[in-house]
């Protein structure tokens, strides 16, 4: 079973060299934190099949796919490499499994929400803006993973949310292996007619834009 990231970015088409150089290093950071997670949490839970292939480690490489991450620069959506495990040596599989889900999505949620705490901690100080360098990036790092959160839950296979959407359909074998197997082909069919069409068909920048700026000015800072 694998679990697979992807990233839209919605509204920040047409990235040019400087901007794709302030919009790397949340992408980098923000899927390497989500694969990690993934890693960690089914080791955890009892299957070492993360800690076999080298996965419980935050060094980008081990997590990066070289053709996912050149597809998210180039045409805005893409995917890091899943993480891989074993129902069967889990302790828990039904509960465990929704753990491992739910752990990628959440890590980014984290580390969206700690980000934000820091740029407003040196913006209210005056030590950065959203018009500096730093801040730049630091803005981008904070909504790329609040996308990759809001991304990763939608329940469509193989991303994270489905697994909470296929838990429930265990039941009807042929139901639930029908949804693993086509889901892809929504969700890719999804994402090709909205960049083909303009059509927001995955509403994810309308949520992240919500989360990112509305988190933001809980914490005072108004962007």
């Amino acid at each position: 079973m694998t679990s697979t990231s992807l990233l839209t970015k919605g509204r920040m088409e047409g990235l040019n060299l400087t901007q794709t150089l302030r919009f790397l290093p949340g992408v980098i950071i923000g899927l390497t934190v989500h694969e990690f997670s993934h890693a960690w949490v089914s080791h955890l839970c009892g299957d070492p099949t993360s800690r076999d292939q080298g996965r419980i480690t935050l060094n980008p490489l081990k997590h990066i796919d070289p053709l996912g991450f050149i597809m998210l620069l180039a045409v805005g959506f893409g995917w890091a490499k899943p993480v891989q495990f074993n129902e069967q040596n889990l302790r828990n599989p039904k509960t465990d499994v929704l753990k491992i889900a739910v752990a990628g999505p959440l890590s980014n949620a984290i580390m969206a929400m700690a980000g934000s705490v820091i740029f407003a901690l040196l913006y209210n100080t005056g030590s950065i803006s959203q018009y500096t360098l730093a801040g730049q990036i630091f803005l981008y790092g904070i909504f790329i993973n609040w996308g990759l959160l809001v991304f990763n839950l939608i329940p469509i296979p193989p991303l994270d949310g489905s697994h909470l959407l296929l838990s429930f359909f265990r039941k009807y074998p042929s139901f639930h292996e029908a949804l693993y197997k086509y889901g892809t082909m929504v969700l890719l069919a999804l994402i090709v007619g909205s960049v083909l069409f303009d059509i927001a068909l995955l509403p994810i920048w309308p949520v992240m834009n919500f989360l990112g700026r509305g988190f933001l000015s809980m914490l005072g800072v108004y962007i």
